[in-house]
Formats: C-alpha cells, structure tokens, sequence
C-alpha cells in the first residue's frame, strides 16, 4: 500500500545530505554494492545488495551520530552526549564521539547483548545498564541529560541525524545510476527518510519502499492516521527496526517521500537471514535482512534493477543460531516424523539405513518400545532430520512409505 501527503513537509534539503557527505568523508566507508544472482533470478530483474553490514560498527548508524555530534557547539562538546540504545546506534555515537574528541555515556538495556556492550566500551563510551526494555533505558538517559547538561543523541528524531543517513542514497545512485527500487528496513523512519531526500531530489521516479516487522509495524498505522500512533508493544526478533512509535521530523519525510511500507513476518525475516549468510556469504542482523525478506516474500512486486539497504549486521552469535535454526525449519529444511516398526534386532538399524539411502541427516532420534499404545511387536521412533528443502521432505516421506514403514507425522 502506497501512503503519500497532499502538501511537502520536508524539513531537509539536498545541500544538507551533500553537506553531511563532505562531513563524512574519510569517516565512514563507501560501502560495497554487490549483486545477487538468486535474488535476481526471483526479481526477474537485476538485484544489489548495499552492504552497510559492512560499515563502520557494523551498520549505517555512525553517519548520522557523526553529523549530529559534528554540528555541536564548542560548549556542548563540553559537555558531552548520552545515547540510550540495545546496540548499533550505542555503536555509533561511542565511535563518533572518540573520533571528536567529545564524552559519550551510553545507556543500554541490562539484558542487551555482551557483544554490543563490550563493543560501544571498546569504541570509547561510559556504558551503564538500566532497564529491561528500552523505553526505561531512553528515560534514563534524558534524565540524565537533564541533571548532567550533556546532549542527548536520539537515534533517529533529528535532521542531523537523518541527513547522515541519507548518504546511504546518495551513495546508491553513484554506485548504480540505473536503479529503479530502492528498498529498506524503517524503524523511527530516520534512514528512510534520509535516502528518500536525498534519492527523490535527484531521481523522483525511483521507487522507495520501505519494509517493518509484521510484529512492530508503526508506520501502516500512523500513514493511515495521518500522523505518529503509538503500538503498545512491538514484538519481533527484529531489534534494528523494533520501534513503537514513528519520530515526529521523519514522520512528515516518509509520509512525503516513501512511496510504499510493506511488512514482513518472522519467518521470513529468518529465512531471509539465512539466505544472505548462505547465497551471499553475508553476516545480517534481521533487521537488516529485512528488504530480502520482503523481495522474497512477494518477488515480482518491485521493478529492477533493485537494491535493497543491508543496513547492519550487529547480530549475536547466540541470537543468530536461534534464528538460523527457524530459518531453516522456514525453509523446509527439518522435518520431523514419527513411525512405527517391527520391534526386532535390527530394525533400528535398517531404518537408518533407509534414511541414509534418502539422503536425510539424522540431529534427533528417540526409540520407544514400553509405550502401552503399542502392540507387543512394535516400537516408536520419533525422528528429526536435516533435508535440503520441501521437495526433499516430500521424497524421504515417500522413501520411507515404499520401503515399508509406517509414517504417522
């Protein structure tokens, strides 16, 4: 669905991204764009990938905490800043503000990942744990700002901000001037609305979409509302664009600029995830994954040649192997059965036999005998294999069927 306002509100131009891209120089990466056959055999159309994983911290955060902290005052770099985030952004402002020779303090969840935490520590911030969510963690740190006098960096709701994000587009018409899609992940709407000021002033008739978790999707609402609405609690794995409420400078930008928000679920985030690791050999956070997600959730929607935004790829190692394991069974590629067979010396064996004949991977086997719903002469095994997708689920079923067995589900 398409939301467009009747009257401009931009409240940026294209001098101010231009500006923020001399700002950047030398600071942050002129990030690779790279092509990928699969998705461009299901596009039908040529498909770029943007690889802001590979920026930086690990995503697109830093251009847009650096032309913040940039344009502070002598007296406020004094002072020093405080952010409050679960991960990239917290990554951002600690390496931007070193880089300036500013003070960070960066509030973070106490539940946020040690890999994030030691890296925003690493990057030079003062990190401090509070709260369980990140609403309390984003009160404790504009209370802090309060009672200290440092300025708080929000990650999203600023036009520096939003003008260092729009680098991103800038960047994407020099790298692939025939591009007509370009597709992102939206969480407060800051790097939407920066690639989109910066894209629609150059090339109006490239099509900006952007793409939410089904679970957190703020921006259906509030476009269809005509201004910012609050979700009373998003949910998804997706912790990049988890967002309640849109911010209120990028609200106006993506309600002008982006011609379309779609929405994508948890499945296929993880599928997504696991495509961009196995076809592209590419580390993405969900949320970054989230425009493959949407290209592969509905292909032949989006008129090539595409690219789609990988905007970080700050996911942990143990986040990342729940999820690659729901890709996976997303995919087909688990499946679980149980059956039943002749209890005698042997039958096991053959059985493993048959699924090794079937091409199947055994990662879980539980064999029952002293079940009372079985005869005196059968026994239970519930099984769950490694295939290569839903057509070869489909032939171990039918494999195992024509040799004999008796497959329950």
């Amino acid at each position: 669905m398409s939301f467009r306002a009747t009257a401009p509100h931009s409240a940026l131009i294209l001098d101010d991204v231009r500006g923020a891209q001399k700002m950047l120089s030398g600071v942050a990466r002129v990030t690779a764009l790279e092509g990928s056959r699969h998705l461009t055999e299901l596009v039908g159309a040529p498909v770029h990938l943007k690889c802001e994983n590979l920026q930086r911290t690990g995503s697109f955060k830093l251009r847009g905490a650096y032309v913040r902290i940039s344009g502070l005052t002598p007296v406020e770099r004094a002072a020093g800043v405080v952010a409050a985030s679960a991960g990239n952004h917290a990554q951002g402002v600690a390496l931007a503000s070193s880089l300036l020779g500013v003070r960070s303090t960066v509030f973070m969840p106490v539940g946020a990942p040690l890999p994030k935490v030691a890296a925003t520590r690493e990057y030079g911030a003062e990190v401090r744990l509070y709260g369980q969510v990140v609403d309390e963690t984003l009160d404790a740190a504009q209370q802090y700002a309060e009672e200290t006098g440092a300025v708080f960096i929000h990650p999203f709701d600023h036009p520096d901000i939003i003008a260092g994000q729009g680098t991103v587009g800038l960047e994407i018409l020099e790298q692939c001037p025939e591009v007509r899609t370009i597709v992102l992940g939206i969480g407060g709407g800051g790097f939407a609305a920066g690639v989109a000021v910066a894209v629609k002033a150059l090339r109006p008739d490239v099509r900006i979409v952007g793409v939410q978790a089904e679970g957190a999707a703020c921006y259906p609402p509030s476009l269809a509302a005509g201004h910012p609405v609050s979700l009373d609690s998003p949910v998804t794995m997706a912790d990049g664009i988890k967002v309640g409420r849109p911010g209120d400078v990028p609200y106006r930008l993506v309600e002008e600029l982006v011609d379309e928000v779609r929405t994508v679920t948890e499945d296929e985030l993880s599928s997504a995830l696991l495509l961009c690791l196995e076809r592209a050999k590419l580390v993405v956070e969900p949320a970054g994954a989230s425009p493959v997600a949407a290209l592969l959730s509905d292909p032949k929607a989006f008129r090539g040649p595409v690219v789609a935004v990988l905007s970080g790829g700050n996911v942990d190692p143990l986040l990342m192997q729940r999820i690659l394991r729901h890709g996976m069974s997303a995919a087909g590629r688990y499946l679980s059965l149980r059956l039943r067979l002749t209890d005698r010396p042997g039958a096991l064996a053959a059985l493993l036999a048959a699924l090794t004949v079937a091409d199947a991977n055994v990662l879980d086997i539980s064999h029952v005998r002293t079940d009372p719903r079985l005869g005196l002469t059968e026994a239970e095994v519930d099984l769950r294999l490694e295939t290569k997708g839903p057509q070869h689920c489909a032939e171990v079923e039918a494999a195992l069927r024509a040799a004999g067995y008796r497959v329950m589900g």
